[in-house]
């Protein structure tokens, strides 16, 4: 499976494979990407494997998981959780923050609508961040995602910090 890009960045949406571990553990390895996405620093090489085989190899009905392809290597990955109806949750990570701030997680994240939309008739998106994750709150609402609820915290970045729930719905 693969997506083309909407013409803003040269990424694409496309499966994710065992062969792409390396990539993986370069990420477990960046502490800021660690601390914003609630992995494990230091985390374990072989448990870290074993969590990439478990998505690379998820079949589940109602999670999809793409990997995010920008200049010929794997950057991040997004997510469709709790996929029902006309409705899914949406989630990213970018696994190289040196990239974070320069529209890849817009572009990935307009690609994952577009693909969820055409494969499932999806039309209402919502998602979820924390109020200290200021770049994850701007990209949503540049997307036209309005704020709905603060329900809800978590650890982020070391800090707790309330959440904050989005909605875009196609038909409004």
């Amino acid at each position: 499976m693969e997506t083309t890009g909407t013409g803003y960045l040269p990424i694409q949406l496309r499966t994710l494979l065992i062969e792409d571990f390396p990539d993986v553990e370069k990420w477990s390895k960046d502490n800021a990407f660690c601390l914003a996405n609630g992995w494990e620093i230091g985390r374990n090489k072989t448990k870290l494997f074993s969590w990439w085989h478990n998505c690379v190899h998820n079949h589940s009905h109602d999670f999809v998981r793409l990997g995010i392809q920008y200049e010929s290597r794997l950057i991040g990955y997004v997510d469709l959780a709790n996929i029902h109806g006309n409705s899914a949750e949406i989630g990213i990570a970018i696994g190289e923050s040196k990239v974070w701030g320069h529209g890849v997680g817009s572009e990935a994240v307009k690609q994952l609508m577009i693909y969820a939309t055409e494969k499932f008739g999806t039309e209402m998106f919502d998602a979820e961040t924390h109020e200290a994750n200021t770049r994850s709150k701007k990209m949503l609402e540049k997307l036209g995602f309005t704020e709905i609820s603060r329900i809800g915290s978590e650890v982020y970045q070391g800090i707790e910090s309330r959440l904050i729930q989005f909605r875009y719905n196609k038909g409004e």
